[in-house]
């Protein structure tokens, strides 16, 4: 990626909390690792029913707490997580230092988070876990993915039209 396309990039993502900033090219079985974990993460989601349907409707009808207490848990984890890289500088393995830019408030993001815990509680199924439920066999799951692809898609069309 070369420097201009990426300060474009910055410019149209300065609602980004986490811009890619680096510039080490990688060959392609370099991304093996990403799968391995992305695997395993599906296999830990499964087991802990963090995809389970019935699971997401519980927790939209208030009746158990399953849910909130792993949204909860990924909360202070990534909390904490957050704190000691910024405190300890941790770098990526590459060695290359982790940023964190200031996301600015603005009224666009409480209509998107309306929307997205509707289609959320509508699907049972937000997009961390799509994958996870088409592998294990939901199969029905795909047009909530297709949905997903096509509203990003409509988003990029009309976000610069979007209120702010």
């Amino acid at each position: 990626m070369n420097k201009e396309t990426n300060t474009d990039f910055e410019v149209r993502s300065l609602d980004a909390v986490c811009v890619n900033e680096s510039q080490l090219q990688h060959k392609w079985y370099h991304n093996i690792k990403y799968l391995i974990v992305g695997i395993a993460f599906g296999i830990v989601f499964i087991k802990a029913e963090i995809i389970s349907w019935y699971r997401i409707q519980e927790m939209f009808r208030l009746q158990s707490f399953h849910m909130y207490g792993v949204i909860g848990s990924a909360i202070v984890v990534g909390a904490i997580s957050v704190g000691l890289i910024k405190k300890f500088k941790i770098k990526t393995i590459y060695g290359e230092e982790i940023k964190f830019h200031k996301k600015e408030f603005n009224k666009g993001q409480i209509f998107g988070g309306l929307l997205f815990g509707l289609g959320w509680a509508i699907t049972g199924a937000c997009p961390g876990p799509l994958f996870a439920q088409i592998g294990s066999g939901v199969n029905v799951v795909i047009v909530t993915l297709l949905s997903a692809i096509l509203g990003t898609w409509v988003y990029g069309l009309i976000r610069e039209k979007l209120p702010h």
